[in-house]
């Protein structure tokens, strides 16, 4: 809005999830004359001043990372972040310590839609992707988590699942809380 910009429709589903030269490629689409960079920049800067005052958990977090746990399961988060913001957040939300493995974006080759994120927190829990469950918010993640022969979970939050995810998905859930009613063992 300070810029004098409108959304267009499907902005937030091809944003959400993913990073790198992905990220520029849509803000290059839908306002092609500004410049990407600067869009990029300015958003980031907004969200570390949100994130300055902490970091929520969504609900049903606590509910089933501390299931998945007492189950013996390993965990990994596989963001499009950078890594230093990944530990800042979880830390401040309280659950850095549930996790075996943090994977970012930026340590992948290709972005979400691309597998190659899932892939990669897989052989860092050592693990083969048909073993693992991904819980995502984002259209961009549930296919990069199909892609990579994983489980995805869907509990949308800004985006609503596509035809396409629903095909894709192993279960879309209101929250974590029903979902890990569906996954536990």
């Amino acid at each position: 809005a300070e810029r004098g910009l409108t959304l267009g429709e499907g902005f937030a589903a091809e944003m959400c999830g993913t990073g790198g030269a992905s990220t520029f490629a849509v803000l290059t689409r839908y306002f092609p004359d500004d410049d990407p960079a600067a869009l990029l920049r300015e958003c980031s800067e907004r969200v570390h001043r949100l994130e300055e005052g902490g970091v929520p958990l969504k609900t049903g977090a606590e509910t089933i990372l501390n299931g998945l746990r007492g189950a013996g399961f390993r965990l990994a988060v596989a963001s499009s972040s950078p890594l230093d913001m990944i530990r800042k957040n979880l830390g401040k939300a309280g659950v850095l310590d549930c996790f075996d493995a943090l994977t970012s974006g930026h340590e992948a080759a290709r972005n979400k839609p691309a597998p190659d994120i899932f892939l990669l927190a897989a052989r860092r829990l050592e693990l083969p992707p048909e073993e693992c469950y991904v819980f995502e918010d984002s259209l961009n993640g549930i296919e990069g988590a199909w892609r990579a022969g994983c489980r995805p979970v869907m509990v949308p939050d800004l985006v609503r699942p596509s035809q396409q995810a629903r095909e894709q998905c192993f279960g879309i859930y209101a929250d974590l809380a029903e979902a890990w009613e569906h996954v536990r063992p």
